[in-house]
């Protein structure tokens, strides 16, 4: 059995004015994975990526790396490389120089450091500007520069700091897809901070989710996005309805809330004991719209009323109205809801088939 690239038993950070950062965080991390640590501002998620590089230090617990405890062990001497969101380029020296400057600190010979510096930027594509001074660069360049530096020392665990966040739209996606293709073909451990959840569902093999200082749930994207483990993370991860109530029981294996709109079926996910609060998750995609009656009973059903109906290019987006008043936005390809399909204030029923609900404990 291999040895886990990284390991957090417990890992605290407790300010020193006694403000708690991260609580008992828990994780363990396989060789050539890709984690993503995602959450809203101030959940601790870069604190914790900081304490895994030595910028921060940890409060309790331990902190391993390769089965050796990090803990007092100093930023330099761990076996990891980091990538701040400002890239922390030197904007005076060539793409060469840059890259090299880990290598250079190091003392490695300069024949020896010529070479892997030459691979690395063969690898990302940086030769033709190689000589080139890093601020007459673009931004993407400039990324795939700081990736570089933090290739070239060779770490066993590469912390990426939210490096996309300067980036434009159309450049990050590109960006992303370069990301992973190179991680997969390294095989180096990628930790990831991010605070955009396309970019954690799109990049990482898991997701740690946290929320105050807590881990809310470690789970790979799709098992992340379908099946939440909280109430945080079911409002926090895609666009979701929840309904609140209270456990009925089972039937044909499914999960039974009583909720105001009477009873509704989804997938267990957790401990659920009768009558205790619980909630019922439904995914924006799974739910369908239907005219007034016309869906059957092998379906959870509530009826609601159509309140905006738009076509943008092949899209069709429909507002609905429920009986408490909330209002949904769903939206399908055009060849499913056609125009006109549903005139303004129709009566529909939105369905679900239970599967495709989650029900899990209201705390």
């Amino acid at each position: 059995m291999t040895t886990p690239d990284l390991e957090l038993f417990k890992v605290g950070k407790v300010y020193d004015n006694g403000t708690p950062a991260v609580i008992d965080f828990n994780l363990t991390v396989e060789k050539g994975e890709f984690i993503a640590f995602l959450g809203p501002s101030g959940c601790g998620k870069t604190t914790t990526l900081r304490m895994i590089a030595g910028f921060e230090s940890i409060s309790s617990g331990d902190m391993m790396i390769k089965g050796v405890r990090m803990n007092e062990i100093s930023p330099a001497e761990r076996p990891t490389s980091m990538i701040f969101q400002n890239y922390a380029l030197f904007p005076h020296m060539t793409v060469r120089r840059n890259v090299g400057y880990g290598l250079e600190v190091k003392g490695l010979p300069k024949a020896e450091r010529d070479a892997k510096v030459d691979r690395i930027l063969a690898t990302l594509g940086l030769e033709d500007v190689a000589d080139k001074r890093c601020d007459k660069l673009s931004g993407g360049q400039r990324q795939r520069i700081a990736l570089a530096r933090g290739l070239v020392v060779e770490p066993d665990i590469l912390l990426l700091d939210e490096p996309l966040g300067a980036l434009d739209a159309n450049l990050r996606k590109a960006i992303q897809n370069e990301l992973k293709l190179l991680q997969r073909n390294l095989g180096v451990t990628f930790v990831f901070v991010t605070h955009a959840q396309s970019e954690a569902l799109a990049l990482s093999d898991r997701i740690v989710v946290m929320n105050q200082g807590r881990v809310e749930q470690i789970s790979p994207p799709r098992a992340l996005y379908t099946r939440p483990n909280t109430p945080f993370v079911a409002q926090f991860i895609g666009r979701n309805t929840i309904f609140k109530g209270a456990v009925k029981g089972t039937e044909n294996g499914h999960a039974i809330v009583d909720t105001p709109f009477g009873p509704l079926a989804g997938d267990a996910n957790g401990t659920l004991a009768n009558g205790a609060a619980a909630s019922i998750v439904i995914p924006a995609e799974a739910i369908e719209v239907f005219a007034r009656g016309a869906v059957g009973r092998s379906h959870n059903r509530i009826d609601a009323k159509i309140n905006r109906f738009e076509v943008v290019g092949h899209i069709s987006h429909l507002g609905v109205t429920l009986p408490d008043g909330r209002v949904l936005s769903l939206e399908a390809h055009v060849d499913k809801y056609p125009p006109g399909v549903f005139p303004a204030d129709a009566d529909i029923t939105l369905a679900w088939a239970p599967e495709k609900a989650t029900v899990i404990p209201a705390h």
